[in-house]
């Protein structure tokens, strides 16, 4: 799989500051109201003032994904060049209005994120590449999520996390050591999903105007997100 990943590539001139891909968990466990409220979620926050000026002025590249088991994931909407507040528009409308995937099927983190690192081909002189992957559950099929890190890594890109819990199994935590990826990655935790349209505007907020370079490495280095030959002191979350 390794070969699969994309890898930075020496200097080009970068065309916008972030690309960013959604990636939005459609899971069994997942009900049609709560799809509703994710993308309604979704859609609402993009339209938010202080997050559409600030991917006007990043000039990014912005996608959905929606996944759900092994093998089970799609480019919902494609990506979309941000210039004007106009095309933020475009996008939330698409988001809103996109049709779900599937409604029955598990939970498979590792493989939606090798799915979603093949669709920034068309984003690779952006420079930072982000996913935001949001969903509400542990990865129970397919490649473990952790066992990606490092390559995600070495790639370049940032994978931050959207924990939507609904139990008390403490998803906040799995997504802090199996999921995220990069110096400034981060988790935010969503109370439910009733609480997920406000927590993700934060997110989105956080994500956009946050600065990130993956050249050169970065250190100190949290534990875990170094290639597997390399060796870093522990540090906390």
């Amino acid at each position: 799989m390794a070969a699969g990943f994309l890898t930075l590539h020496s200097a080009p001139a970068h065309a916008c500051d972030i690309a960013l891909a959604l990636a939005v968990d459609v899971s069994g466990s997942i009900d049609a109201q709560e799809y509703e409220l994710q993308m309604q979620g979704l859609a609402l926050a993009l339209r938010d003032g202080a997050i559409s000026d600030a991917l006007v002025r990043a000039k990014a590249r912005i996608s959905l994904i929606q996944w759900t088991g092994d093998s089970r994931q799609k480019l919902a909407v494609n990506w979309h060049d941000i210039a004007s507040i106009e095309d933020v528009e475009s996008f939330a409308r698409a988001v809103e209005e996109t049709p779900r995937a599937w409604r029955h099927y598990s939970t498979a983190i590792g493989a939606a994120l090798e799915f979603t690192i093949a669709q920034f081909g068309p984003s690779e002189a952006c420079k930072r590449r982000v996913i935001d992957v949001s969903g509400d559950g542990f990865s129970n099929e397919g490649v473990e999520p952790a066992s990606l890190r490092s390559r995600i890594w070495q790639a370049g890109f940032t994978v931050n996390g959207l924990a939507i819990e609904t139990s008390d199994e403490d998803l906040t935590g799995y997504y802090w050591e199996n999921v995220v990826v990069g110096e400034k990655a981060f988790v935010m935790t969503a109370n439910g999903f009733a609480d997920y349209p406000e927590r993700i505007k934060l997110k989105l907020l956080r994500e956009v105007t946050q600065q990130v370079s993956h050249l050169p490495l970065p250190a100190p280095v949290p534990a875990g997100f170094l290639p597997d030959a390399a060796a870093s002191p522990a540090t906390s979350r």
